[in-house]
């Protein structure tokens, strides 16, 4: 799933005191400076229900299964216990009795998803020190990307048409998205999606968050997605999108007219749902994502740090400056490297690699992209490959 889990955020452009505040190239406070864009409101998280009991009277302090080794978690006789908490929710959340008996006894943890899980970086000491930019768009806008994603923008050119007039989302953005995510449908994980995120759960790091997926998940079989096809990455993520079982229930569509939203058979229903789900996560229409720049060595960036504090993803939008209108970043001096930014358009600075190096403005519909995986370098990457499909190199 390219590096993690997500749930979907909308957004909202609110640009008019903006651009009076913008002028003012001084910091602003919290309380001056607006988001353009509205911050990001904390993802709902239900209440953590309480750890379940030693299945043994004798007393005895027993370590959480986050801090246990895999092993010792997948022999742990206490994933026996909370699956019948696991059963609870599913039996509050409205899910038939049915499904919970022919899902949930058979559950297994699988210490493969817990190795996976600790090897994620969870905040080094020195979480200020950022990777190059460099090395990762290598891995992730290659050669073979970009001509597989252009032939496939040729071929499906009539569909993609059909997209972008529903939903208003350019589509080699889309079929970005498709290739980061899935390698155009070459990989989309294999792992038995309830046991991974009854797995997750019940390791305890995100509790409430797999739980209410691992609900989810159940809820799409209740409702006819059979188990065989419930396949996916170790986080979770399933389909051609890659979404999480909360967002396959909630933006799924159906893209090719046969009047199922199938995202694991059907390219079009996969590239129509990732579709749904930017324009969903707030993306306007006929609009860059961003534009690479150059900025002059004299900009005094102290002068356009963001007062704003995002509840969530904090050290991605650490990195973006203030919110100014192309033609202010002009006459700050930043100039575009190729294609510009309409004039009224607000964008936001980044610099993935520092003073000196290529920098970047992006607009409100870099945010929907990091919506749906909040990396940086995902969403740069994302973008800078749909620049190339689009191209056709």
């Amino acid at each position: 799933m390219s590096g993690g889990v997500r749930k979907r955020v909308a957004f909202r452009v609110s640009t008019s005191l903006l651009c009076l505040v913008a002028v003012a190239l001084t910091p602003a406070s919290a309380e001056q400076e607006r988001d353009p864009l509205a911050p990001l409101p904390p993802a709902p998280v239900s209440p953590a229900p309480p750890s379940p009991q030693p299945a043994s009277p004798a007393p005895r302090t027993e370590p959480s299964a986050a801090l246990r080794p895999a092993a010792q978690i997948a022999a742990s006789p206490g994933f026996e216990t909370y699956k019948n908490q696991l059963a609870a929710r599913a039996r509050a959340a409205g899910v038939r009795e049915a499904t919970i008996a022919s899902v949930i006894p058979a559950l297994r943890i699988n210490a493969r998803v817990v190795a996976l899980d600790r090897q994620q970086p969870g905040g080094p000491p020195n979480s200020n020190v950022i990777p190059p930019f460099a090395p990762y768009k290598a891995r992730h806008v290659t050669a073979d990307l970009i001509t597989r994603g252009a032939a496939r923008f040729q071929t499906y050119r009539p569909q993609l048409s059909w997209l972008k007039q529903r939903f208003g989302v350019e589509p080699q953005v889309v079929m970005a998205i498709f290739g980061h995510e899935t390698s155009y449908g070459r990989v989309t994980g294999g792992f038995d999606l309830l046991e991974a995120l009854a797995t997750l759960a019940y390791e305890g790091r995100r509790r409430a968050f797999f739980e209410e997926e691992f609900v989810a998940a159940l809820q799409l079989v209740d409702r006819g997605t059979p188990r065989s096809r419930l396949k996916g990455s170790w986080a979770g993520a399933t389909g051609f999108p890659q979404f999480m079982p909360s967002n396959v229930l909630r933006l799924a569509t159906d893209g090719d007219g046969d009047g199922q939203a199938n995202l694991w058979n059907s390219e079009m229903d996969g590239l129509a749902s990732i579709a749904n789900y930017l324009r969903d996560a707030g993306w306007k229409p006929n609009t860059p994502w961003g534009v690479a720049v150059r900025v002059p060595s004299a900009l005094d960036r102290s002068a356009l740090r963001s007062a704003l504090v995002p509840p969530r993803c904090p050290q991605v939008f650490r990195r973006h400056s203030r919110w100014l209108t192309m033609a202010e970043w002009r006459s700050l001096g930043v100039q575009p490297l190729g294609a510009a930014l309409a004039d009224g358009e607000m964008a936001t600075l980044l610099e993935p690699d520092g003073p000196g190096a290529t920098a970047y403005l992006l607009t409100g519909n870099y945010r929907a992209i990091l919506d749906y995986n909040c990396s940086n370098f995902y969403a740069l990457s994302v973008g800078l490959l749909a620049d190339r499909i689009a191209a056709g190199r």
